[in-house]
This record gives C-alpha cells, sequence and structure tokens, in this order.
C-alpha cells in the first residue's frame, strides 16, 4: 500500500522497536495511531547509530539487550498491520541489517507485513540503485534524508527518488544532551 498524504500536517512518530520491549512497543504504536498520528517510523535497534542522538542511542542499547532483530521489528509491523490500516509503516533503519538480511528478503517480508516503505539514514541516494530497483519492483516508498548542508542539486536527486516523503534534517550534527548531572 502507498504511502498518501492530504494537503494537511501530518503526524510522524518515532519509536525504537524492543525497547522496553516488544509487547510495549507494539502497544505504544498502536496508541500513537488511536491519538492521530499518520506515519510510524518502526526504528530498528542498530549497534552503532551514529546518526543519532543519546536518547536513540539508548533507547537501541537496551532493545539490543533483548536481541531485538530486523526479522523482529518486521513481525511486530505485521501485528500493528492486523490491528490498523490507518497509519503509514516505515521502517527506519541503517543500512547494515537489511544488507544481512538481503535486500531481496527484506523487501518481500516488508511488503507482506504490510510495511510502506524505509528509510536507511546511511544509504545516499547516489549509491541507491539497487535498492531503489527492489523497493519499487516491492511496491515499497524510499525515504531519503535532505540536510541543511545538501546542494540543490543533491536536493533534486532525493527528491526523485523519494517516492514516499522526503526526511528533513532541521540542523547539522547529532543533538546531544546536557544536564548537570554527571553518568
Amino acid at each position: 500500500m502507498p504511502l498518501r498524504f492530504q494537503t494537511r500536517p501530518s503526524l510522524v512518530a518515532y519509536v525504537t522497536c524492543g525497547d522496553p520491549d516488544l509487547a510495549t512497543t507494539r502497544d505504544v504504536v498502536l496508541s500513537a495511531i488511536d491519538a492521530g498520528a499518520n506515519v510510524i517510523e518502526l526504528g530498528v535497534p542498530f549497534s552503532d547509530p551514529v546518526a543519532d542522538g543519546p536518547v536513540i542511542q539508548r533507547a537501541s542499547q537496551r532493545a539490543l539487550q533483548h536481541s531485538v532483530t530486523l526479522a523482529d521489528v518486521l513481525r511486530l509491523a505485521a501485528e500493528v498491520r492486523q490491528h490498523s490500516q490507518s497509519a503509514g509503516l516505515i521502517i527506519f533503519s541503517y543500512l547494515n541489517p537489511i544488507l544481512r538480511m538481503g535486500l531481496e528478503k527484506f523487501c518481500k517480508i516488508a511488503r507482506h507485513a504490510g510495511i510502506d516503505g524505509a528509510l536507511l539514514t546511511d544509504l545516499p541516494v547516489e549509491e541507491a540503485g539497487d535498492y531503489l530497483r527492489e523497493m519499487r519492483r516491492n511496491e515499497l516508498a524510499s525515504v531519503f534524508l535532505a540536510a541543511p548542508t545538501s546542494t540543490d542539486e543533491r536536493l533534486k536527486r532525493i527528491a526523485e527518488a523519494s517516492s514516499g516523503f522526503v526526511y528533513a534534517v532541521s540542523r547539522t550534527g547529532v543533538f546531544l544532551l546536557r544536564s548537570n548531572s554527571r553518568r
């Protein structure tokens, strides 16, 4: 099912799957949909989430301590899809878990699970040819990142390759939280 947007703002919610556990993640996702979320980004826990800030890094670490995998996230997506067809479901991941599963296998399983598309944070549009072909073959939306430092030429490539939406990064770098307490 391709993503469809109306000409009004949409609420996109992100959740790191498996933090604190998969059952709670499912409940949080379904509650977000019931509360009006239009798109849910299902975050795949990753061992080296360098594009993410400390909150998502710690959530990924906790999920990985429970051995949560891409396959688990896809099973969770299928459960969510059984309960709700109203929101778009996007796999939000790094490229490595997808390659480890196999691009063709990932796309087929994602499609059958009811996933609408994927955003791979470390896959540059310039290197996405095979990925784009397989995503299109399986009618999955591709979402690419546009940064404040992206050139006009690169923005054009990103817009042409993105079939779901363009993920606009609002600032350069990774946001770090500072506190007075030492940990």
